[in-house]
């Protein structure tokens, strides 16, 4: 569904985007900036294009960016992003997520800001 939905492409130059301004969109604002408008099923086919969009970065030696789609309530990213993570060990949520997750959009940040 997400390939039919999404194109990576677009995704991923809207994430860089972002990347480049320094601002993180929460997922209604990101399908909002595809077209669509938030359900939850179009928030999951996005998440599965962003792990799609980050492996392709991964690839390429750049910082990964699904980071940078987060929820509107916290500003942090969804549970899909922290499961399976092997560089956190912690709380999903609250000041020690909250500054590990800014120092991650830090890099992608860095790295655009500069391309």
């Amino acid at each position: 569904m997400a390939d039919r939905l999404f194109d990576v492409g677009e995704v991923e130059a809207l994430m860089r985007g972002a990347a480049r301004s320094g601002v993180a969109l929460s997922y209604s604002d990101a399908l909002g900036a595809l077209g669509f408008a938030f359900s939850r099923p179009k928030m999951r086919a996005l998440c599965a294009v962003l792990d799609v969009v980050d492996e392709r970065a991964a690839a390429g030696g750049e910082p990964e960016l699904a980071v940078l789609v987060v929820r509107a309530s916290d500003g942090l990213p969804g549970q899909g992003w922290w499961v399976g993570r092997s560089d956190w060990d912690g709380l999903w949520e609250g000041p020690d997520a909250r500054h590990f997750v800014q120092g991650v959009q830090g890099r992608a940040f860095a790295y655009w800001r500069e391309r």
